[in-house]
């Protein structure tokens, strides 16, 4: 059994005898994702839970016998790397995104978004043309503390790269480390209501980047209803969205506004669940806390991801997997020869967007059997601390990934990317539609 499968397990409040089907596809995911840490475990164990709750929905009875492709995982949780787009790449990375040496250590910063990059640089008191050779020399003066803390308090997205023990220690840490992997707590009461089958669920997406949109799009190859929302004015990098957006439609819609307030309560009516992404406290300023749904929508599902944690003094911090790995100790134990590194994969993302999906079906289980609105939600923060803290993996020998890819003519264009990895009796082996634009889909069910 994987290291991370009793604890998730457990968390998940699931019936302890559906663990005996798990196959441990662990080892064989870390060799294709070879890391100083053991996340290949993590991997191979987040879409286990997935795949057994996935199993269940949708046949009525736990699977006999789970066995994953650990190609499909390791594939699934680099997926960015094999998307192509008419034969072409995804850009992954900004130029003004990753490590930069300070003057007593290094920073990561994260400026994909056209708003994080203004704000990163007007912080360094640099100019909006200024490019890497700038941003470079500019740190290069600072501590990296100073240029933390100047980069956060501008809206900015930046992290110290710290060691495990230097984190360990910090009261962020603290906080992330009092929290469930997974939280699930009844929102309010109410009568049993009996979970639609998987092809009838309505599912309201308020999620940005990977680890949402991964849990979201788990729910959609089950054949769910997902129906994504974003602001105006704040688009999504194409690659991102269509490589995280498969099965699912994308509106605009803006809740700010008293007519775009008025649909989404329409929408709400009928939803049955609410995954959100966005920054604790964002939504709460709309009115739209996990409270608010539930007295809207009683029997709704609302399940929220953050980067640092509900609670603490970073709960309402900007942050990225990249983020995360940086200022936990994941970048150093990564690294050599004095410089940090990154995962195989963006495990921490990946690993949460796989986790909430199985919290929401569990909590759709929980409320046909007691009743209840319920919350599910986890952080990036607490699961690198999980992974931190489990054993180092086995030594053995890296192997080269052959990558599981689908091609399919859409509307975007012909459309290469990784094969779902949740897998077992039911669940099906691809998505209805991939493949649809940003915010091109009218604000309705469908």
């Amino acid at each position: 059994m994987g290291a991370f499968l009793p604890v998730m397990w457990r968390d998940l409040g699931a019936a302890p005898d559906a663990l005996d089907a798990v196959v441990d596809a662990g080892p064989a995911v870390q060799a294709l994702l070879p890391s100083p840490l053991p996340v290949g475990a993590l991997a191979a164990d987040a879409v286990a839970v997935a795949s057994l709750l996935a199993s269940q929905a949708v046949t009525g009875r736990w699977p006999t016998r789970l066995r994953l492709s650990p190609e499909r995982v390791a594939t699934a949780y680099s997926s960015e790397r094999h998307y192509r787009l008419d034969g072409q790449p995804m850009s992954v990375w900004a130029p003004l995104s990753g490590f930069w040496e300070c003057a007593d250590g290094w920073l990561r910063t994260h400026g994909n978004y056209p708003w994080h990059r203004s704000r990163l640089l007007a912080a360094l008191e640099l100019s909006d043309a200024a490019g890497p050779q700038e941003l470079r020399a500019r740190l290069g003066e600072l501590p990296t503390g100073e240029a933390e803390v100047a980069i956060v308090a501008a809206g900015g997205v930046a992290a110290a790269v710290r060691s495990a023990d230097e984190w360990a220690v910090s009261e962020p840490a603290r906080s992330v480390a009092a929290e469930p992997l997974l939280r699930r707590e009844l929102l309010g009461d109410g009568i049993p209501v009996r979970a639609p089958e998987p092809g009838r669920l309505r599912v309201l997406d308020l999620t940005r980047v990977i680890a949402g949109p991964v849990a979201t799009r788990t729910l959609a190859l089950l054949g769910a209803d997902v129906l994504r929302l974003d602001p105006p004015g704040l688009p999504e990098p194409p690659g991102q969205h269509l490589d995280t957006g498969m099965g699912k439609r994308s509106a605009l819609l803006d809740v700010a506004d008293p007519t775009g307030r008025a649909r989404f309560d329409e929408l709400l009516a009928s939803a049955d669940v609410v995954v959100t992404g966005y920054r604790p406290g964002s939504l709460e300023r709309l009115g739209l806390a996990a409270a608010a749904l539930a007295e809207h929508r009683p029997g709704i599902v609302v399940a929220r991801l953050s980067a640092w944690g509900a609670t603490g003094p970073w709960g309402a911090r900007r942050g990225f997997d990249s983020i995360v790995q940086a200022a936990t100790g994941i970048a150093e134990r990564s690294g050599s020869g004095g410089r940090p590194g990154a995962l195989p994969a963006q495990a921490l993302d990946h690993t949460a967007g796989y986790l909430l999906a199985a919290g929401v079906l569990s909590a759709l289980r929980s409320r046909a059997e007691t009743g209840g609105s319920w919350l599910v939600e986890t952080s990036l923060a607490r699961i690198a601390a999980e992974l931190l803290a489990a054993p180092a993996p086995a030594a053995g020998e890296a192997r080269t990934l052959e990558p599981t890819v689908r091609a399919r003519e859409s509307e975007s264009g012909e459309l290469s990317y990784a094969v779902p990895a949740p897998a077992g009796p039911g669940i099906p082996d691809d998505w209805s539609t991939v493949g649809r634009s940003w915010g091109t889909d009218p604000a309705q069910w469908r």
